[in-house]
């Protein structure tokens, strides 16, 4: 590790994934969007593994998507879901992921157990309409390690934003996901240039060894 003027560079995985100050974020990983992931078995082993090397080592943040009420969500929202769904009209849209619902609920086989912060949030970044920035700063956390779905949207999103507020964002390659293969794979290979991409067997080494 590099000490500049104050400021503390990581060099090695080691380091930038100490226990001490990272934090494991599960994203997203909900019924309704898991039941359609091209690799649902693989994915849910290599993240309940990964959950339960680290969860006694590091705090494990789950992020829920909460849909805004009607009435209240951005035009551009809807205007991508309609788009996205092909979908002429806004009232035609199908509800999704009311509170309670099967469809809402992350998966036994990963779910939250006691201890586990659970964040509710609306849109792709997990610092936008959410106090997770300051819980982050709270607890002295640097390094966020990404898990969940989809690859192409809210985990990308999420790591640049992250690396945007000066935090080092890792994405478990293995443990995140997509229903589009190849969004997955591009997303994947364009986050390599931009963030830290490692295996979960590379971090839970580096953490547990």
């Amino acid at each position: 590790m590099i000490n500049s003027h104050g400021i503390t560079i990581y060099e090695e995985l080691r380091e930038i994934v100490d226990p001490r100050h990272s934090c494991l974020i599960v994203w997203d990983v909900q019924n309704n969007l898991v039941d359609r992931i091209f690799n649902r078995e693989a994915f849910l082993d290599s993240l309940k593994n990964l959950i339960d090397s680290l969860r006694n080592t590091v705090p494990v943040v789950y992020t829920i998507i909460t849909p805004d009420p009607a009435g209240f969500q951005s035009s551009w929202r809807l205007y991508s879901m309609m788009r996205r769904l092909n979908v002429r009209e806004v009232d035609k849209l199908p509800r999704s992921m009311v509170p309670g619902s099967r469809e809402s609920q992350v998966p036994e086989k990963v779910k939250p157990a006691e201890g586990d912060a659970i964040l509710n949030k609306t849109t792709a970044s997990i610092f936008i309409g959410t106090n997770f920035e300051n819980m982050m700063r709270n607890r002295g956390i640097t390094t966020l390690l990404f898990t969940g779905i989809a690859t192409e949207y809210g985990v990308e999103s999420s790591a640049r934003d992250a690396a945007n507020r000066g935090f080092w964002p890792v994405v478990v390659s293995d443990c995140v996901s997509s229903a589009d293969k190849e969004a997955h794979q591009r997303s994947l290979k364009n986050l390599e240039k931009l963030v830290i991409v490692k295996s979960s067997a590379e971090i839970v080494e580096s953490i547990v060894g």
